[in-house]
């Protein structure tokens, strides 16, 4: 088992990516929507969400969020992709640049031991 459909199903739902126009955390109250199953706050500002049945938790989150005054400014909603799946198992993104063949060799360990759970 470990085919790129398998996989993308492990990571257990969809991605929503959203941003708001205010400068706060809000990952708490993401957090407390209905399957929303992990919020984690990106670098660039924007939130990665992982939550069941996306297209029923979107509307919840903008509500959620609106009810107490934020103002969502950019949203996506997404299947897995394999890039998920290698970000969930290593906490990185996958990049075109090429590391080191140690840092290659370790990658590969990471996602046959991903594909062996």
């Amino acid at each position: 088992t470990g085919s790129p459909e398998e996989l993308k199903h492990s990571l257990g739902g969809d991605i929503i990516t959203l941003s708001i126009k205010e400068n706060s955390d809000v990952s708490e109250i993401i957090r407390s929507v209905e399957n929303v199953k992990d919020v984690v706050k990106m670098e660039n500002g924007s939130y990665r969400i992982k939550a069941e049945s996306g297209e029923v938790t979107t509307p919840l989150i903008i509500e959620a969020l609106r009810s107490r005054g934020y103002t969502v400014t950019r949203l996506s909603l997404t299947e897995p992709t394999l890039n998920d799946v290698y970000l969930e198992y290593t906490g990185r993104v996958m990049r075109d640049t090429e590391g080191s063949k140690e840092e290659f060799r370790m990658q590969r360990i990471t996602l046959r031991r991903a594909r062996a759970r």
